[in-house]
């Protein structure tokens, strides 16, 4: 991948990450939260299946319609309020949005 185009990710859900979403677009760069589930070689990097970790990468959308975040950078989040930080994604999200109008008013 070009350094030019990689993107920051979009802030989403895990939930919004499915087959019927806007989303789920083949090489969609995503910033999420989550568990992992599948490690391949950052196995040993991660310290317990039941942490939680941050996540950015692209999504692999496999033959079976599965989604994959394909991550690039990681990071453990265990100690991150989740409540609170969905508020805030939720807040940015609203800012954005009011930008995006302001821009093509």
């Amino acid at each position: 991948m070009d350094a030019s185009t990689i993107s920051a990710g979009a802030l989403v859900r895990l939930q919004e990450l499915n087959p019927s979403s806007a989303n789920f677009k083949q090489g969609a760069s995503f910033r999420v939260i989550g568990k992992a589930s599948k490690f391949g070689i950052l196995k040993c990097l991660l310290r317990y299946k039941s942490s939680l970790y941050q996540f950015i990468g692209e999504l692999q959308i496999e033959p079976n319609n599965e989604g994959i975040l394909k991550a690039r950078v990681g990071r453990n989040v265990d100690g991150l309020d989740i409540n609170l930080y969905h508020q805030t994604m939720q807040l940015e999200r609203q800012f954005q949005a009011e930008q995006a109008d302001i821009r093509t008013s």
